[in-house]
């Protein structure tokens, strides 16, 4: 019987609409425990919602007859289960199946129902990152002083490359609309070097850089780049610790949903925005009068659709 807790757990969830949460150390939520890991790459994460899917009969494959069965080669199995931290297939597939027979004594009707819910999961975890955002933000002094050195630094580079490009371009295109000169770098190498190079001897002082998983050795190299500039470095990433977060002088780790194939970025986008609004925060005159102008332009040229 469930306790008087769960039992009014399971009504809110009945009346708020939602469906009841994952048993805790079900076969799922263990697999999912096991498979959410950022670096996975979108062809491991194939692997992984594979064997979530299919766990009591995908256990006992051969690697052969996984491989066939997700559609990736034989060394991508073996690579996955590295990744997952097992020493190779052989060891994952006795985990694997450790959890499979759980699975079977203890019936199938539960985990039926969470192989139907991948979304909702992975709309939970995103569910999870803004909650530790929100609480981040209780002090919101650094996203402030941050927004107040990206005001004032003309021209104001922002750096995204690879995946982290549609988030550096978002930001990029409110920011025009309240800084006179900001630069968006989406491409690496020499490209992104000779950018921030000119940015700096423009008179810029901060790059605003967003590095999302799996992360770029250029984008580390760029970072690298800024700082012997004399450029200071605001990151935007997953993790508070690591190699990019040594290199930055301002580091604000927001995770990333990982529980589909591709990333979805729900905690970034409004870390982003909160920047945006301690930009404009940090300049309100400037701010109005630029906002001013950008709307008189779009009436003129008649940019958006009228409601």
């Amino acid at each position: 019987m469930p306790s008087p807790q769960q039992a009014r757990a399971q009504a809110s969830a009945i009346t708020s609409g939602r469906t009841a949460p994952e048993a805790e150390g079900s076969p799922t939520s263990r697999l999912r425990e096991l498979f959410d890991r950022p670096q996975l790459s979108p062809g491991q994460r194939r692997i992984a919602q594979y064997l979530i899917e299919h766990i009591t009969e995908a256990a006992f494959l051969s690697i052969t007859d996984l491989a066939e069965r997700v559609g990736v080669s034989q060394p991508s199995v073996t690579r996955f289960a590295g990744a997952v931290g097992f020493s190779g297939y052989p060891a994952l597939r006795e985990k694997l199946q450790a959890i499979a027979l759980g699975a079977l004594a203890g019936g199938p009707a539960t985990d039926e129902v969470n192989r139907s819910n991948e979304l909702q999961s992975a709309v939970d975890a995103e569910i999870e990152n803004l909650e530790n955002l929100r609480r981040d933000f209780a002090d919101p002094d650094r996203v402030i002083d941050v927004g107040r050195s990206l005001s004032g630094s003309t021209p104001l580079t922002v750096l995204g490359l690879r995946i982290s490009a549609s988030l550096a371009e978002y930001f990029a295109y409110a920011a025009r609309r309240i800084h006179p000169d900001v630069r968006v770098v989406t491409r690496g190498g020499s490209v992104a070097y000779d950018a921030l190079l000119q940015s700096r001897e423009a008179g810029g002082t901060w790059v605003l850089a967003f590095s999302m998983p799996r992360h770029a050795q250029e984008t580390l190299t760029a970072v690298r780049v800024a700082r012997s500039a004399g450029l200071k470095v605001a990151l935007v990433t997953d993790l508070a610790l690591g190699q990019l977060a040594d290199e930055a002088d301002v580091t604000f780790a927001t995770g990333t949903g990982s529980r589909l194939v591709f990333d979805s970025y729900a905690a970034p986008g409004v870390m982003s925005a909160a920047l945006l609004q301690a930009m404009t925060d940090a300049g309100p005159e400037r701010t109005q009068a630029r906002l001013e102008e950008y709307e008189q332009i779009a009436e003129q040229h008649h940019f958006f659709l009228r409601d």
